[in-house]
């Protein structure tokens, strides 16, 4: 058997404040995805439980209170870097507190659905945004 390759896992939270979500512009100088707008993400660390990680990178890249539906949207296959990478989403409300975008990012908007494509949010989140919409 061959060595198989390195397998990233990451978290995305789609962010809910009544009818829109929280869309963030990664910072031109990162790495991966710089330009891209998208929910709240990171990658998940070893040994840490997909939830948690959830929670840690709603704290570090927005400061804000929320609260998190265990349960995942949907998770999906993406590439990091070339790599291999699943991607866990879940649906989150917001509790409280305003954005305080960290260095990841350079931008943030509340936003309703229909504006998700136009920013270029990938279509698989756009889907999952879809999928986790608050009714009403």
């Amino acid at each position: 058997m061959g060595e198989e390759a390195r397998q990233w896992v990451a978290v995305t939270v789609l962010v809910f404040r009544g009818d829109r979500m929280l869309s963030m512009k990664r910072a031109s100088t990162q790495g991966a995805g710089p330009g891209l707008w998208e929910g709240v993400s990171g990658r998940v660390r070893a040994g840490e439980d997909p939830v948690a990680a959830a929670h840690r990178e709603v704290i570090e890249e927005t400061g804000l209170r929320v609260k998190i539906q265990a349960r995942p949207v949907t998770a999906y296959a993406a590439l990091r870097g070339g790599e291999p990478m699943t991607v866990i989403v879940f649906a989150a409300e917001h509790q409280g507190g305003e954005v305080a975008i960290s260095e990841e990012h350079e931008a943030c908007r509340w936003c309703e659905l229909a504006e998700l494509s136009a920013l270029g949010v990938p279509a698989q989140l756009v889907d999952a945004a879809r999928k986790a919409w608050p009714a009403g």
